[in-house]
């Protein structure tokens, strides 16, 4: 199982808690899209993963923006997955990046507003916030590798699946 964040804000640390605290303990693998917002953020998150898949997002200090990239790809389950914190022209500005980077998943944050959109090219996540929601529920997403693609789901802190989707591997 993978597991998928954003937005963590943080001055502290990973502000882990309730489903999403669950999801990172028993992951092969943690993703997160940016915006821990400081170095004590990223080393919590670290030190809970040994397999960290991350970018820096708009908000984090220099020193987090000095050990992560903006963008990176990353193959889960063996489906290629590009990342980022945040695209300019929006669902379109996303798909034409996984596009270039011959993705079949995108996972973005900035928003703290959990979604997917499936497109012609790929399937878009953003997981939301689990610690920062701004109005939106706190949550996170899991990714399972099944049948040469991935099952996911949208899990709320209380455990509540908000929604669920599947992203089918291709062969590149």
């Amino acid at each position: 199982m993978f597991a998928v964040l954003s937005d963590t804000h943080s001055h502290t640390g990973h502000e882990l808690a309730g489903a999403a605290a669950e999801a990172v303990a028993r992951a092969d693998a943690v993703v997160h899209a940016g915006d821990f917002t400081t170095a004590a953020a990223l080393d919590a998150f670290q030190s809970a993963s040994a397999r960290l898949h991350a970018v820096h997002g708009n908000r984090d200090v220099a020193a987090v923006r000095e050990r992560l990239p903006d963008t990176r790809v990353c193959t889960l389950g063996g489906v290629r997955v590009a990342l980022t914190h945040r695209r300019r022209a929006g669902d379109t500005g996303l798909e034409l990046f996984g596009r270039e980077r011959g993705a079949a998943l995108v996972v973005s944050g900035h928003t703290h507003r959990p979604a997917v959109t499936e497109t012609d090219d790929c399937v878009l996540l953003n997981p939301g916030s689990h610690a920062d929601p701004r109005g939106n529920p706190a949550s996170h997403a899991e990714l399972v590798a099944r049948d040469g693609g991935l099952d996911g789901r949208i899990v709320k802190r209380d455990g509540t699946v908000l929604e669920e989707f599947r992203v089918e591997g291709r062969s590149n």
